[in-house]
């Protein structure tokens, strides 16, 4: 959760409440200096949500680490995982990019065409969003029971307990309204050049889950698993508050939306153009319905395995998620209306420079980090995750393993993403849907070949990296679609930046990992010894990464050379 001055929020958010111009395309030749653009700049806009993604992220993960320090990794939190994990689908897969990608070309279309600037085309969207969304929600909630057993199975074992679960999902599953709601009004802003309250409402949300924590370790007892009671006071609490956080995290949105000029009063009645976004969502579905197949068969392997196998999935993916959302989310939502503007326009070469532009931007800035990750992965996690009850079975210590086989994957996962807004750009829904398609069809066999090389409590070691390499195969797929499809995406400057980048960050990452060695015996041994290490090995990593780069001559780093002394 993705120039100017940072100390003062407020400062950052204060240009996104005024309307802002057209955004020009960047079109990127580090051979000469690119015209100036007539609005924010691309660095500009990403810059600022940065700042908001960043406290997104950061507050989002000390309430992941709140919430394993009272749970620990067992059955409790693996249930409330697999049944918060239903809801978070809509996040991941619609308000995390497809439907908010689907939505801001086709607002910003009416906005370009419309006498009235589309107001009248986006009432009618929310109205009938909102009526499907309200429908699909209490569907789910009826259904919690199937829901959860096409997930898990519906035995209780020593693994899992469908029954607590289920008890969960009746709680969570509400969050769907809300996200979507959330997903609709971002988009609505989005389209529109105004960013920030999009960006920092999760952060309320977090604010919130705070509370709850707090709230639910000061109220007497444990959750009762045998049996499972629907009116237990901790799982009410735990349940409720979740949803309650994901409530004020779309309402939020409403100030920011009255700020814009935009009305928001349901208005039935059939826009032609709604059948073009009805189309567009039934591929969404499709888009959702194709990655859950991998999703069921990771958490039905990750139960069978291990009690807090998949909890210890679900947050390592969490935590590689963090640098991500930092700047992949910062970047693509700032290069989304660009790129939907300049389709419209048929101008795709500055489509193609803006894919090359953000795949090299992300290759520069999260290689080092997935290097870092790779070496001293254990140690992020001991670092993280050892208070409380998080390092009971060494559970602690197992996330950051995982974390470390699997951050091969974040830069893959991030072109993957930027490249499926190419083709949302040019309002085409169904070739993300086929790409998502062939990476479950990789993942799925690696999946059901973890239990089978791995022993149980190495499972989730070739869950995350079954994972992470299938969207590695996304990324060289959607490359190659792109290119068949545009004529050409500048893939030979992305593999110049790649190849310059790895080998940089494999040198001050190799020579980090030297020195933590030396300081912990081989051995990482907790909490403490992994915070000294960890900074440590960013202290002798960083210098040396840069300068790596430097002599490697990483162009994309231009302007930081002239403001270092060497």
């Amino acid at each position: 959760m993705p120039g100017g001055n940072f100390d003062d929020p407020t400062e950052l958010l204060a240009p996104l409440d005024r309307p802002t111009e057209v955004l020009e395309p960047v079109t990127v030749d580090l051979g000469k200096a690119p015209e100036q653009p007539k609005g924010p700049s691309l660095l500009r806009s990403s810059s600022m949500m940065a700042v908001a993604n960043l406290a997104s992220r950061v507050t989002g993960f000390l309430r992941q680490i709140a919430l394993v320090a009272v749970l620990s990794f067992g059955l409790v939190n693996s249930s409330y995982t697999i049944a918060n994990t239903l809801p978070n689908i809509v996040y991941e897969f619609l308000i995390g990019g497809v439907l908010t990608s689907v939505m801001i070309p086709l607002l910003v279309r009416a906005q370009k065409e419309d006498p009235d600037g589309g107001e009248a085309y986006t009432r009618r969207l929310v109205t009938m969003a909102g009526a499907a969304l309200l429908v699909a929600t209490l569907v789910a909630v009826l259904a919690a029971g199937p829901l959860v057993s096409l997930y898990m199975g519906s035995q209780t074992t020593a693994t899992a307990n469908p029954e607590l679960a289920t008890a969960f999902a009746v709680l969570l599953l509400p969050e769907i309204f809300f996200y979507g709601i959330g997903a609709l009004l971002g988009a609505i802003l989005n389209s529109k050049g105004r960013f920030g309250a999009f960006a920092w409402a999760p952060v309320l949300n977090n604010v919130v889950m705070f509370g709850v924590l707090v709230v639910y370790v000061l109220v007497p007892g444990d959750i009762s698993v045998d049996p499972v009671r629907m009116g237990d006071t901790k799982l009410l609490v735990l349940g409720i508050g979740t949803t309650l956080g994901i409530a004020v995290q779309a309402l939020v949105l409403l100030p920011a939306i009255k700020r814009a000029g935009v009305s928001l009063k349901p208005l039935w009645g059939w826009d032609p153009r709604l059948s073009s976004a009805g189309g567009l969502a039934l591929w969404v579905v499709a888009y959702v319905l194709v990655g859950q197949a991998g999703l069921i068969v990771t958490t039905r392997v990750a139960t069978a395995a291990d009690p807090g196998a998949y909890a210890i999935y679900s947050n390592a993916w969490l935590l590689l998620q963090v640098p991500y959302g930092v700047l992949g989310v910062s970047l693509l939502t700032a290069l989304m209306p660009r790129m939907s503007r300049a389709a419209a326009e048929n101008r795709f070469d500055d489509v193609v420079s803006d894919l090359s532009l953000g795949s090299r931007l992300s290759t520069v800035f999260l290689v080092p980090i997935s290097a870092l990750l790779t070496f001293f992965g254990t140690e992020v996690g001991l670092a993280l995750f050892s208070l409380g009850a998080g390092n009971a079975g060494g559970g602690a210590a197992k996330l950051g393993t995982a974390l470390a086989w699997s951050a091969f994957g974040l830069l893959p996962y991030a072109i993957t993403l930027l490249q499926l807004r190419v083709f949302y750009a040019m309002t085409d829904s169904r070739t993300p849907t086929l790409i998502m398609l062939v990476i479950v069809v990789v993942k799925i066999p690696l999946l059901l070949l973890s239990p089978v090389l791995l022993a149980p409590e190495n499972v989730v070691l070739g869950l995350v990296a079954a994972n992470s390499l299938s969207f590695v195969v996304g990324a060289v797929l959607g490359q190659f679609v792109i290119a068949r499809r545009l004529g050409h995406v500048r893939s030979r400057e992305v593999l110049s930046t790649l190849w310059r980048t790895v080998a940089a960050s494999l040198i001050g990452g190799g020579i980090a990992w030297l020195v933590g060695w030396a300081i912990e015996g081989g051995t990482p041994t907790s909490g403490g010894t992994a915070w000294v290490v960890l900074v440590v090995a960013l202290v002798v990593a960083t210098p040396i990464t840069l300068l790596a780069m430097k002599l490697l001559k990483v162009r994309e780093l231009a302007p930081l050379w002239r403001r270092l002394p060497f």
